[in-house]
């Protein structure tokens, strides 16, 4: 028996606070844990300017996306946007480079807050997949019982991660030297690029809130404040820490597995490593947490607009909990994360897919900004200042783009033969109606030949 429908929320449930947590925990996520590292590994100190570029265009780009949630609440999010400006085929692509790009980046993620954890405890890569197992499982209850609880975890949250991590900028700047700053660009100054879009991990997540914006209460006024108080508590701790963690650490920065560890090492002696470990898992469980509530809800929309299998449509509605596609995301984030592990790929080249599927989201949302939004206006203006850092980010990515042309191929294959069971399923119930009508023909012909007969 197919299950009913329940009747739609009246309303959302979040609050400014709680989405302002929701998106701090998207963005600020795990790339502060980790990306440094690699940022300053690609381009030494002048990864700060990549830092404070990727923190420019981030405002703008929010101030996009927080206009069309405001605008257009549905649970689709960027594909909802995409399917109003490009048509259907479009809101397919988007909707699964979002979607099929949640489960590497998650298992990368959550590999970011093992290594904290091993880093403070030893025990090695079983440390840290048991760990990353943990978090994907941990994450997956909260959101079982629905984005409110989610939205209040974050809110708590939200407050002991700024702590912790103005704590540990506070408490290791008086260590720091301007001779960690030079040679400021070791790899020269195209080593920006790359650094750029390693750190794009870092911004991605302006996106994700869009799948939950009719789940606030006051879309219209509530999305625009969350999005504001959020952009300046990201760029201020992401410039502040990544300026910490090179000044500081110098050289070893490039080199370290849990740099947020070894500057809490600095300001307090080894055994902070505990502190940091502890706002590492903090990091991690609130970026999984705003990514598997978004992957969620975009998944039963696509459901629902024919893009995925129907059954995921249960939870499209504001108020109700889609905990099929969830438990469909966190089957796929299990098994991405079983695969690195016994490969031992290592979590880079998963940050790389992820986001080469995050700008390619970020490419066509802001296109369908600049169609949807009213010309001229203050946010159709900021749609239009971010086309050209997209377009450079895709640029950047590289061969890493494969990933999200691979989903798209998979996306417009999976439309084409749903589509055509569709239209053999119609074709059959033509043909069945022609036989009935058939039948019921010659029965008349035959009753009327039997009639003849007699008479």
């Amino acid at each position: 028996m197919a299950e009913t429908q329940s009747a739609p929320a009246a309303g959302g449930r979040l609050t400014v606070a709680q989405g302002t947590a929701l998106y701090v925990g998207a963005v600020l996520g795990t790339g502060v844990i980790a990306l440094p590292a690699l940022a300053a590994e690609a381009a030494g100190p002048a990864s700060l300017l990549a830092w404070l570029l990727l923190v420019v265009v981030s405002a703008p780009l929010a101030a996009t996306f927080a206009a069309l949630g405001s605008r257009y609440p549905d649970a689709g999010g960027v594909s909802t946007y995409a399917r109003m400006a490009f048509g259907p085929r479009a809101a397919a692509v988007v909707g699964w480079c979002f979607y099929f790009a949640v489960p590497p980046g998650a298992a990368a993620a959550a590999l970011f807050g093992g290594a904290y954890v091993e880093a403070a405890v030893g025990g090695g890569g079983r440390t840290v997949a048991i760990t990353a197992l943990g978090l994907m499982v941990v994450v997956t209850l909260t959101n079982f019982f629905g984005v409110k609880l989610a939205g209040r975890v974050q809110l708590a949250l939200a407050g002991v991660l700024v702590t912790f991590l103005l704590l540990a900028v506070f408490l290791s700047l008086p260590h720091a030297s301007s001779g960690n700053l030079e040679p400021f660009a070791p790899h020269g100054w195209t080593a920006i690029g790359p650094a750029a879009a390693l750190l794009v991990w870092s911004f991605v997540g302006w996106e994700a809130i869009t799948h939950l914006t009719a789940e606030f209460r006051h879309p219209e006024r509530d999305l625009p404040r969350a999005t504001a108080a959020a952009v300046v508590v990201v760029g201020v701790l992401y410039l502040a820490v990544a300026f910490a963690i090179i000044s500081v650490l110098g050289p070893a920065a490039a080199e370290a597995d849990a740099p947020l560890g070894e500057l809490f090492a600095v300001a307090l002696g080894g055994d902070a490593r505990w502190l940091a470990a502890a706002a590492a898992l903090l990091l991690t469980f609130g970026a999984m947490n705003a990514y598997y509530a978004g992957a969620a809800k975009l998944g039963a929309a696509l459901g629902r607009d024919g893009a995925l299998p129907n059954w995921l449509t249960r939870g499209s509605v504001a108020g109700e909990v889609p905990r099929r596609s969830l438990a469909l995301n966190a089957a796929l984030s299990s098994l991405a994360l079983f695969t690195v592990v016994v490969t031992s790929v290592g979590p880079r080249p998963l940050v790389l897919l992820t986001t080469g599927s995050f700008v390619t989201v970020y490419a066509v949302g802001v296109a369908a900004a600049l169609r949807l939004l009213p010309r001229r206006s203050k946010t159709w203006y900021a749609a239009l200042v971010t086309v050209g850092a997209v377009l450079f980010l895709l640029v950047m990515t590289g061969v890493y783009l494969v990933w999200p042309l691979t989903v798209t191929g998979a996306a417009l294959l999976y439309l084409r033969v749903s589509a055509g069971r569709s239209g053999a399923r119609a074709g059959d119930r033509t043909a069945v109606v022609d036989d009935a009508e058939g039948s019921l023909t010659g029965a008349g012909s035959a009753q009327a030949g039997r009639t003849d007969v007699r008479a």
